[in-house]
This record gives C-alpha cells, sequence and structure tokens, in this order.
C-alpha cells in the first residue's frame, strides 16, 4: 500500500504540477527579467575568460572554476541516459519540452544563483558556503529553517550516485569487455564502485576549492567530448534528422 501511495505522489508532482513550475515559472523570470541571462551572455562569456572584471569576484572561486563546479553535478550520464528515458517514455515530442524548459530553464537558474549569491553564508573560518538551504534559512528566517533541513536531506539523497555508477559497471561490461564472466561478477561492480567511492572521497574531503581545482580541469574535457559526441551523432544520423522536425511541428 505504501508503494502504491508513494508511486502515485510521485505520478502526480512528476505530472502537470511539475511542468507548470517548470515552463510557468521559467516564463514568468523570463519577463520579469526583461531577458536579462540572454543579453548579459556576452558579458559573462568575458568574465569567465578574464577579459573583463566587474569587481564581484569576492568569493573562494574564480568565475571559471565556480562555473565549473556548477556543471560538474549537472554534465553526465542523465543529459545522455535521461533524455532516452524521456523519449521512451514520452515519444519524440518529449525532446520539444526539453529544448523549451532548458531555454527558459537559464532564467530560473539565473534567479536561483543570484539568491544564493546574495544569501551565501560564511562560517568562523571564513570560507564561503552557500546553496537553497541558505536562501530559505537567511531569506525567509529561522520560521522556514525547517524547510532548508528539509532540502538538504532530499538533495542528500538525490545525489546518490547509485545510477552513475552502475550504468558505468553495465557499461565496462558489455561495452568494453563483453565476454568475460568475472567483470559481469558481484563482486566486480562491488569493487569498481569501492574503489570509485575512494577517488571521490579523496576529491571531496579537499573541500570546495579541490573539487572546483578537479572539476575545472574535467569538465572542460568532459563538455568538448559531449559537444563532439552529440556532433557525431547528428551527423552519422543525418538523414533523420528533417523527420525528426517534422515530427515536432507537424
Amino acid at each position: 500500500m505504501l508503494e502504491e501511495w508513494i508511486n502515485a505522489f510521485v505520478g502526480f508532482i512528476w505530472g502537470k504540477p511539475m511542468l507548470i513550475l517548470l515552463v510557468g515559472g521559467g516564463i514568468f523570470f523570463t519577463l520579469y527579467g526583461k531577458f536579462t541571462p540572454f543579453r548579459y551572455m556576452g558579458h559573462s562569456l568575458k568574465l569567465l575568460t578574464g577579459q573583463v572584471d566587474d569587481g564581484s569576484g569576492h568569493g573562494d572561486l574564480s568565475h571559471r572554476k565556480a562555473l565549473a563546479a556548477a556543471l560538474s553535478g549537472t554534465l553526465g550520464l542523465g543529459n545522455i541516459a535521461g533524455v532516452a528515458l524521456a523519449l521512451s517514455a514520452g515519444g519524440p515530442g518529449a525532446v520539444f519540452w526539453m529544448w523549451l524548459t532548458a531555454l527558459l530553464g537559464v532564467s530560473t537558474k539565473f534567479y536561483t544563483c543570484t539568491l544564493g549569491v546574495m544569501y551565501r553564508h560564511k562560517d568562523s573560518e571564513g570560507r564561503v558556503h552557500g546553496g537553497p538551504m541558505y536562501t530559505v534559512r537567511n531569506g525567509l528566517g529561522n520560521k522556514f529553517k525547517w524547510l532548508a533541513v528539509l532540502f538538504a536531506i532530499a538533495g542528500l539523497m538525490g545525489f546518490v550516485p547509485s545510477f552513475q555508477i552502475n550504468q558505468l559497471g553495465a557499461v565496462v561490461q558489455t561495452q568494453l569487455f563483453p565476454g568475460i564472466e568475472w567483470l559481469e561478477s558481484t563482486a566486480f561492480s562491488w569493487g569498481l564502485g569501492i574503489v570509485l567511492a575512494i577517488f571521490v572521497g579523496l576529491v571531496i574531503w579537499g573541500g570546495l576549492k579541490r573539487v572546483a581545482d578537479v572539476a575545472g580541469a574535467l569538465v572542460p574535457l568532459m563538455a568538448g567530448s559531449y559537444m563532439v559526441m552529440a556532433i557525431v551523432a547528428l551527423l552519422l544520423n543525418a538523414e533523420r534528422v528533417p523527420g525528426g522536425f517534422s515530427i515536432h511541428f507537424c
């Protein structure tokens, strides 16, 4: 009964309510901000490349490393497997809604990041901390501290990387070394997970600066590889691209 209730609740939340919040919220912030994120795209690129300095660099990280740290939690298997799941569940029309939410999500992200900077917190050692939980606590007051705690716990559960580790193990087993029995064993999956957990732990225990340093080195390569693979996939299926557009708009 509990499982049925949870499935019904998840199905409801991830239906029209989520669509209204994502698309409606994005439209509101885009119009309210007069397309600010899009109008200042060139300025943001100049900040990242160091061509201009607006005097706002008062945090622990540079603009480039801060962006890399943020993108490290955004780019990944979800961008690939998530699209495949959306297409299998919703059909080709899901691509259009992914485009729409991505474009409108720029404005939503702009305001959430702005609030994160406005209400960031410094600890006793002078290190900067930020995120929605600090925005809720410092912006809305202690009356909503429970909501900040709830978000932190939910975020912790949401970032459990079991999906990514499972997918990586499956790729290694089936694509890189097919037919090798010991690679298909449970022991290999556990061993791979433990080794990766150790490496991730070494990065995380170094604090935000170490995370940003590692992300600054890996994210450009990861993002570049992602773009190259996407272009290659489009070129290999070039004859099907026009038909994909006709499905969405005709």
